[in-house]
């Protein structure tokens, strides 16, 4: 029997259908809900508040730590195809820590250079400066002023009472007041020794430079007790299930490897474009440019926009107009597009797993947390997070909130819209959908699921009436648009009332015939072409039979949808030799499907009878009958379009899709 998943009625019994739903536990007693209710609400509050503290008190030790991890993921592949070539694992490791030391001092060395030069040239431009920030200033700081001014004028004469005009004896008296005599006194710091500049230059780079050493230390020893590490780790999560374990440290691995080498890749050609391009617009100190956008880069969203602005602010500055400030402009905005909508999607894409407002979010949650280095380690650390929640049942949460994938399931969704009344959404949805498959396809996938959920929350009385209305307002809405025929606008007062709505397979037909004639389509048509697809009469029957009429409709055969009472009404033209196929549905009553066979078997001879026999779990039956003999079984609305593709060809083209 087709459940019946909209009914305007919302009943006070639990329906009598086959599937049953699990029984329901009783509620446990007052005290003792509020104790657990408090102990899960409570616990993990106290240990993320206990876990927050630590990593901020600990981010000294931490800080020096998670980049050393992070560096020994990005030299790993280098270690690996040294060892590869014969070197031991000291001297390879070694090898790969130089290499890239060796590269940090040349590009330090370099910028520094660049540094100096530019400042040194800075004095060149003051003239071209002075005449832009006179401009700038003339444009928007002046004109601001104005405004505010002459505002400023406006309100205060207009808040300030009318005052009497002083009469002939009126006068006014000035008075001073005696001052004492003021010594204006100056203070001059002596000259810096050159002791003096070198202590400030040692104390402020003793910090950086001793994290920079901390983090090359664990770095190496990272690499050197690599299969340790690795060892202990797996006793550490789990060494119980060594099979669970050494998949998400594979995960975790392979993740953080091939995202730091593809960005590390990814950056420095988008380095190396800028310069070019800077470089070809002659704009001074092109190097510099190129490789600061390389390192800022690796700055989530905002480190490009940090690289260009004092780019943008030399070329402004390098000429009297403004042509090389807007071509530098460009150049890093052309660049930018395409690095990253065009770049980095087909190098690396979504490999990470995470979603974009994932990254906006943990940029500024680990930022605040550990400052400049948590913009770098943003992105890494929640990769982590996102890893242990695929993989550890309790933190399935992570995976949720912080994964691109989608937290409900297609059915699922279609199920909330229709309760949310978005028929906007699903229809742009299937749309998409149907892009690729047919529509045949989209109501086993996702309609007839999103029905049987329906269906299920309407027998727990989980649905009121308004609710059922509205749902089967938004089903119909949806499919009718889904439907490729032609369709005029529908008028104001032709408006869906509660009598058409009652039962959405009727009202779906009834929308057919109002643009085609009551049957559809012309009568005289070639013969063995039609395809009828008959309904019993019930709410949930006369849906499932409108949307098999429309997927066969869809796959290019002629198909028309009709009750057991339209045969009294068939007119004389209509000619039985038309009928090549009669599909029908599964009923309420066994009895009456083996009537139904028999007269269609007495009156169209020629034609082949398919039952369509859904799933139980979209049905409601725990079994099938089987089928009367002579007549076919389908089980799904794709094997019935393609039982009627191969029994006889279409009439206008097949274009069925999986």
């Amino acid at each position: 029997m087709i459940r019946e998943p909209f009914k305007a009625d919302h009943p006070s019994q639990p329906a009598d259908h086959t599937l049953v739903s699990p029984p329901v536990d009783p509620l446990p007693p007052r005290h003792e809900a509020e104790r657990g209710r408090n102990g899960l609400s409570t616990s993990p509050l106290v240990a993320c508040a206990i876990v927050l503290a630590l990593l901020y008190l600990a981010r000294e030790v931490l800080v020096p730590v998670a980049l050393a991890a992070m560096l020994s993921l990005l030299i790993a592949p280098l270690v690996r195809r040294l060892r590869r070539l014969g070197l031991p694992a000291t001297p390879a490791v070694l090898t790969a820590v130089g290499s890239l030391c060796a590269g940090v001092a040349a590009l330090t060395v370099m910028l520094a250079v660049q540094l100096v030069d530019m400042t040194a040239s800075l004095p060149q431009y003051e003239s071209s400066i002075r005449a832009k920030v006179a401009t700038v200033k003339e444009l928007t700081v002046d004109r601001l002023d104005s405004l505010q001014g002459t505002a400023g004028r406006l309100f205060k004469h207009l808040s300030e009472p009318e005052r009497p005009a002083p009469g002939r004896g009126a006068t006014s008296r000035l008075k001073t007041n005696p001052s004492g005599e003021r010594v204006q006194v100056e203070v001059y710091q002596p000259p810096p020794t050159s002791l003096s500049v070198l202590t400030h230059l040692a104390a402020s780079l003793w910090e950086p430079l001793a994290t920079a050493g901390i983090v090359l230390i664990v770095m190496m020893f990272t690499l050197l007790e690599h299969e340790s590490l690795r060892d202990r780790l797996l006793r550490l999560i789990g060494g119980h299930d060594l099979r669970a374990s050494t998949e998400v440290l594979n995960d975790v691995g392979e993740r953080l490897s091939r995202y730091f080498v593809s960005q590390f890749a990814v950056n420095f050609g988008v380095g190396a474009v800028v310069w070019l391009g800077l470089w070809t617009i002659d704009l001074p100190h092109a190097m510099l440019w190129g490789v600061l956008t390389a390192l800022m880069r690796f700055v989530p969203y905002i480190g490009a926009m940090i690289a260009t602005v004092p780019a943008v602010l030399l070329g402004a500055a390098v000429e009297p107009g403004w042509t090389l400030m807007l071509m530098t402009l460009a150049t890093f905005a052309v660049i930018e597009v395409l690095a990253a909508q065009v770049v980095e999607p087909l190098l690396y894409g979504h490999s990470t797993g995470l979603s974009p407002l994932s990254v906006v979010i943990a940029t500024i949650f680990w930022s605040a947390l550990w400052g400049p280095v948590g913009l770098l380690l943003a992105t890494p650390l929640t990769l982590c997070l996102l890893v242990a929640g695929r993989y550890v049942p309790s933190l399935k949460f992570l995976d949720i909130l912080l994964g691109d994938g989608p937290s409900l399931t297609r059915p699922q969704r279609f199920y909330q819209r229709t309760l949310s009344g978005d028929a906007h959404d699903l229809i742009a949805q299937a749309r998409t959908y149907l892009k690729k498959k047919s529509f045949a396809s989209y109501c086993d996938n996702i309609l007839l699921p999103a029905l049987q959920l329906a269906a299920r929350d309407h027998e727990l009385g989980l649905i009121t009436p308004e609710q059922s209305q509205r749902m089967q307002k938004v089903v119909v809405d949806v499919i009718s648009a889904l439907d490729g025929s032609p369709r005029r606008r529908r008028q104001r007062h032709e408006a869906h009332t509660v009598l058409d709505l009652s039962s959405p397979g009727v009202a779906l037909r009834r929308q057919r015939e109002a643009e085609m004639g009551r049957w559809q389509g012309p009568l005289s048509v070639p013969t063995s072409s039609l395809n009828l697809c008959i309904g019993q009469g019930s709410i949930g029957d006369e849906l499932m039979t409108e949307l098999l009429t429309r997927a066969l409709r869809d796959a290019g055969l002629d198909a028309r949808h009709m009750s057991v009472t339209d045969a009294d009404e068939v007119p004389p033209e209509a000619r039985t030799e038309s009928v090549a196929r009669v599909f029908i549905q599964s009923g309420e009553s066994q009895a009456a499907t083996q009537t139904l066979v028999l007269q269609l078997q007495q009156d169209l001879p020629q034609a082949s009878l398919i039952q369509v026999q859904l799933p139980a779990w979209v049905t409601g039956q725990a079994t099938h009958s089987p089928a009367p003999p002579g007549v076919m079984v389908v089980e799904s609305f794709r094997d019935a379009v393609s039982c009627a593709l191969e029994t006889g060809p279409a009439q206008r083209g097949s274009k069925a899709r999986d």
